[in-house]
């Protein structure tokens, strides 16, 4: 789709009144200026709005997408459940067979010792719970002192109450008053940070460090050489909690199940969600080593008193086992080591962009270009201003304040590669000729 067809067609829609949808994650005095941008169907890597017009999605909607949009065997095995069982909860004793299947195939894969899974809807709500789990796994052990948690620079776990409390990223702290106490953020990737940190609070006051194998929407860093092997050496050494946030790396992003693995490291508790399902219904959870699980399983009295209404939702567990069925038969997670590697070839042709000051990818279906300081302040140059022109000439891309970013489908072709990275280009050209 041309600039010209896609301008056109822009240019020609009648401006709507806004609907009542309150947007997230955005200004919503800016949405209600212009229609909003409705997205009406979806297929492989391409979305189509309400005007026909075809976009490349380059970020696999919110980094979740993993095999593609439109995938009927995941909607014929929801349809098959909903009209047998559609919902069901697992609180006290109950349960279904699509929650347990689910739980033991994700812990025949998770590289956790003697795991158990514990399901929930999503992303954020796994994060608190993953938190408040380490909390009380202190509590019930003798040190309930041990409340700290620390996190990492550009770290992004959602946006419940202890997501933001561990935020890496101060636009998402501030302006909510006090959040949850005890919590701390050290840089991204200074393994020694982490350990001055845990000596600084105290060993004895500290209950868990939360890590994204890759920082994703903090704007893709990837970890540099044996951090991983250091923060997993210092959590050992201090009884620290070493708790992954793999809900934008698992479920193939990295080639594996959790991300992590390409680390050779052994965590206490996996955080997981959107790729577990592609997206298709949400779900996510924690997985929790035997270590952790054991007094709540072995010790009388210390029932964990936290859950959410539609954890183990049987037709959401369906369309994760159906999703998983996908990546394991396409051998998506192989796959995606090609795609990676496509990937960070072609962003790197944008390094020597007047505009960039810097290209991240090569670990993970996923790039950050970077924008230089000249751009961003001198010039008054907004990374949105960039995502506009990408998205005119059918491509969507994510802003953040310095980056844009992708984090495609894991089924995209080397031609929709190029694509959406030329795309990229001639929409930094646009922008760089206005300023």
């Amino acid at each position: 789709m041309t600039e010209t067809v896609v301008s056109s067609a822009l240019s020609s829609r009648e401006h709507r009144e806004p609907s009542r949808l309150w947007h997230t994650f955005c200004d919503m005095n800016t949405v209600t200026k212009g229609p909003e941008f409705v997205v009406e169907r979806a297929e492989g890597v391409w979305l189509w709005d309400a005007s026909g017009d075809r976009y490349l999605d380059g970020t696999a909607s919110l980094w979740y997408c993993n095999v593609g949009h439109g995938r009927t065997e995941i909607a014929d095995a929801v349809h098959r459940q909903i009209s047998t069982l559609d919902a069901y909860t697992v609180y006290g004793d109950f349960s279904n067979r699509p929650a347990v299947e689910l739980s033991e195939r994700l812990s025949a894969h998770a590289p956790v010792a003697d795991p158990r899974v514990i399901l929930t809807c999503g992303g954020g709500e796994s994060i608190d719970t993953a938190a408040k789990l380490a909390r009380r796994y202190w509590a019930v052990t003798g040190q309930p002192g041990r409340t700290h948690l620390i996190s990492r620079t550009g770290g992004y776990h959602g946006l419940h109450g202890f997501g933001t409390s561990i935020s890496g990223m101060d636009r998402f702290r501030s302006g909510y008053g006090r959040l949850v106490e005890d919590t701390s953020v050290v840089p991204h990737d200074s393994a020694a940070a982490l350990e001055a940190e845990i000596l600084r609070v105290g060993p004895e006051r500290v209950a868990a460090f939360f890590a994204e194998p890759v920082v994703g929407a903090g704007g893709v860093f990837p970890p540099q050489e044996g951090y991983f092997a250091e923060v997993s050496r210092i959590c050992h050494r201090y009884g620290v909690l070493f708790v992954v946030d793999s809900v934008i790396c698992g479920f193939g992003r990295m080639g594996n199940w959790f991300g992590i693995e390409r680390f050779g490291v052994d965590p206490d508790m996996i955080v997981f969600a959107k790729g577990v399902s592609s997206g298709y219904l949400p779900l996510g959870g924690v997985v929790v080593g035997g270590r952790v699980a054991d007094p709540f399983y072995n010790g009388e009295g210390n029932p964990f008193m936290h859950g959410t209404t539609y954890a183990g939702h049987p037709t959401a567990c369906t369309a994760a086992m159906a999703n998983l069925d996908i990546l394991e038969r396409e051998d998506l997670f192989t796959v995606s080591l090609e795609v990676e590697r496509q990937l960070d070839g072609a962003l790197r042709s944008l390094a020597g962009h007047p505009l960039v000051a810097e290209v991240r990818s090569g670990v993970g279906v996923m790039g950050a270009v970077e924008l230089t300081e000249e751009a961003l302040v001198r010039r008054g140059i907004t990374t949105a201003e960039v995502f506009a022109e990408a998205r005119a000439r059918g491509v969507i891309v994510r802003p953040i304040p310095t980056a844009l970013l992708v984090s495609p489908p894991l089924i995209i072709t080397w031609e929709q590669i190029d694509h959406l990275v030329s795309t990229l280009a001639a929409a930094l050209d646009a922008v760089a000729s206005r300023h």
